[in-house]
């Protein structure tokens, strides 16, 4: 799902979310909960969104999954 924020935009899952203990690492290069995972994903998403003037947050969404916001710093 995509949506509007007041300053930016949001995208989230329905997945099972992420985890209590992921907070404020799930950008960090080489984080993944997944066996075969990499963890590059999300911090190309940081790096893309910070060259653009942007900023973005990770949490779980109300209803379950993972929910990223991104927001204008500019």
């Amino acid at each position: 799902m995509v949506g509007d924020t007041d300053d930016g935009f949001y995208v989230a899952d329905d997945g099972v979310g992420l985890p209590e203990s992921a907070s404020g690492s799930v950008f960090e290069a080489g984080y993944t909960t997944a066996d075969e995972g990499t963890g590059f994903g999300l911090s190309i998403v940081e790096e893309v969104a910070s060259r653009h003037g942007w900023e973005i947050s990770a949490a779980n969404g109300r209803n379950g999954g993972a929910r990223f916001e991104i927001t204008t710093t500019c």
